[in-house]
């Protein structure tokens, strides 16, 4: 028999939720009034074996990035579970192929993050072309000596030919603050912004992306993970680019082939990189450690407070919608109704 769509908790009873890591303190105060919750206190993501049990006898599970759903655990889902309610905009560690023909609803929190990660975007922009991070590390080794006026020289911003590949929320944040900043704004996105937004953004639309790449001072990456976007800065992208550019990921560590960067940027091909998402994350290549050119942060672009409590709120509000019987307002999957 097919699952069902709607929900199917009967009216007065709480639905089972298991969130997999801990969130802050108001958004799972809220959700224990609402649901029959299940939380992660330690914060220790779950191990396969426990996410399988809670898709086997929860009707609601709110993972994160670092929960794995593949065709293989969906198909453990119990004949009540019909929510992933994901704490967080990407969906790429949700395979949603399976989860449609599962006919499971899956919901995100699209928006709620854009500022935050803009804002980091546009502090590495900076910070990176500067050269900021090697000042720090200079400072915190105990090895300055003092002012010098060759010191650990960078590059102003202003003037500069900003790159960007993914012109969606983030992407058009991001360029809304360079703007300010004089950087004169690039883009590369798989359908051209209307005229009245690139004007109001003094964006230009690259249909090249070859050439986007091979002109920018600056690029910075704001597409999704999926087969397509894969290593789109791949090898030979980095290879035509400046000697003198640097590159920017607050998005998604598999946009970059890793070894090829690390490459350019050992052997001075490549001015420098700030990167706040790894190819293979939470693990880091202790090359890329290495690297005096290379600003490292961990994963942070959307963590501040007000981020993580507008999340919750809008998990919260998918859930209920749904456990009502209605269409969740972050529902994913489309044509499912």
């Amino acid at each position: 028999m097919p699952r069902p769509l709607t929900s199917p908790i009967p009216p007065g009873v709480k639905p089972v939720v298991v969130v997999t890591r801990k969130l802050l303190p108001e958004t799972e105060a809220r959700m224990a009034e609402l649901f029959d919750v299940r939380l992660n206190p330690p914060d220790k993501p779950l191990t396969r074996a426990e996410l399988r049990a809670a898709i086997a006898q929860a009707h609601v599970l709110v993972p994160t990035i670092t929960d794995t759903l593949d065709a293989d655990l969906l198909a453990a889902a119990g004949p009540n579970f019909g929510l992933i309610a994901n704490f967080g905009n990407g969906t790429d560690h949700i395979d949603l192929v399976a989860a449609r023909a599962r006919r499971i609803i899956v919901t995100n929190t699209p928006g709620v993050l854009t500022d935050d990660t803009a804002d980091m975007t546009m502090a590495l922009i900076v910070m990176v072309a500067r050269r900021f991070g090697e000042g720090l590390t200079l400072l915190n080794s105990g090895q300055w000596t003092g002012w010098s006026p060759s010191l650990l020289l960078g590059h102003r911003v202003s003037g500069k030919r900003l790159a960007i590949i993914g012109m969606g929320r983030i992407g058009q944040a991001v360029a809304h603050r360079a703007r300010g900043f004089g950087l004169d704004v690039v883009y590369h996105n798989r359908q051209r912004l209307p005229a009245s937004l690139e004007n109001m953004l003094a964006a230009r639309c690259e249909p090249d992306l070859d050439r986007l790449v091979a002109e920018a001072d600056i690029l910075s990456l704001h597409c999704p993970a999926t087969p397509e976007t894969h290593h789109i800065l791949s090898g030979a992208r980095i290879a035509s680019m400046k000697p003198t550019a640097h590159v920017v990921n607050t998005a998604r560590g598999e946009l970059i082939d890793e070894e090829a960067l690390i490459d350019a940027l050992e052997t001075g091909r490549l001015a420098g990189a700030a990167l706040d998402v790894f190819e293979h994350e939470p693990a880091v290549n202790p090359r890329l450690v290495a690297l005096p050119n290379v600003l490292l942060i961990p994963h942070l672009g959307s963590a501040t407070y007000e981020g993580r409590a507008a999340t919750g709120d809008r998990v919260i509000a998918n859930i209920r919608y749904w456990a009502d019987g209605h269409r969740p307002p972050d529902q994913v999957l489309e044509g499912l109704v």
